[in-house]
């Protein structure tokens, strides 16, 4: 990883939110320690976001910002 890679992934870790937190405590509970959350977080980030999306328009109610970055 180059120095780069490394700033962006220190600049993502302050930007989780709750459900990001949520996925990434649930790859290190059942990944078996064969996932490490901080290179996927990108993964991760489209995950979350396409879960929001589908949760928004199937409720029609926006999440709460305490959830959403």
């Amino acid at each position: 990883m180059d120095a780069t890679q490394q700033g962006n992934t220190t600049a993502n870790a302050g930007q989780e939110d709750y459900l990001d937190k949520g996925l990434d405590a649930a790859e290190k509970k059942f990944g078996q320690g064969k996932v490490d959350p901080t290179k996927e977080r990108g993964v991760n980030e489209k995950v979350t976001d396409k879960a929001r999306g589908l949760f928004e328009k199937a409720t029609g109610k926006d999440i709460p910002a305490k959830f959403s970055n």
